[in-house]
């Protein structure tokens, strides 16, 4: 087990890295420990997939559940709510002025303070490039919850092959490549704030899918 976890050092601290502002690295490197021992245990190598990309979505999920059950990193009730009031208001705006919205704008139209909306922005800031809106659900966590095998995972990835573009590079690029929301819309001429309504859209549809 132990060379497993050697041969896998660099998944990990890569995966570890996602969390940026969480700065105890050693904990990290345990969970990512962890989630390989947990993926070791249900692995099964005549499916013909690589190891490193089994155990991938287990490291992720235990370093997750880490950063979620850390008591000190809270977020308040009042600032989930202004948060989703924020990236509504964004959305409203952006359509109606045909362009992003100022922080000014959105201050004015939500009637708080620039250092309020700030606050809320940044809340969830622990983790950059997964979970980009706190009330969404990432494409680990729909393959989490249905506790999805690999065959339905192969489908899974046939179904986003199938998209129309511009979702079909969005989605490959978010969750096979690695790729920000921002390093996105910078590679195919569009918003963030488009690749991420966009992306959102798709989420939706997969979370619905009987599997």
């Amino acid at each position: 087990m132990l060379d497993k976890i050697i041969e896998n050092e660099k998944l990990i601290y890569k995966v570890a890295s996602y969390f940026k502002n969480y700065s105890n690295i050693d904990d990290l490197y345990q969970a990512g420990c962890m989630g390989i021992i947990k993926g070791y245990k249900n692995y099964d190598e005549s499916k013909n997939t690589k190891f490193s990309t089994y155990i991938y979505s287990y490291i992720l999920g235990e370093m997750k559940k880490l950063v979620r059950e850390d008591k000190q990193v809270k977020i308040s009730r009042d600032l989930i709510i202004l948060r989703s009031k924020i990236i509504k208001a964004n959305d409203f705006l952006e359509q109606n002025l045909m362009r992003n919205p100022s922080i000014y704008e959105l201050c004015d139209y939500l009637d708080i303070e620039e250092k309020d909306l700030a606050e809320a922005i940044n809340a969830d800031g622990y983790i950059e490039s997964l979970d980009n809106d706190i009330n969404d659900f990432s494409l680990y966590d729909v393959i989490e919850n249905k506790n999805i095998n690999y065959d339905d995972l192969l489908y899974l990835k046939m179904e986003i092959e199938n998209l129309e573009e511009p979702e079909r590079t969005i989605m490959i690029n978010r969750y096979f490549e690695d790729q920000t929301q921002s390093e996105i819309a910078s590679n195919i001429g569009l918003t963030q704030v488009d690749v991420s309504r966009r992306e959102k859209k798709v989420l939706t549809k997969i979370k619905s899918i009987d599997f």
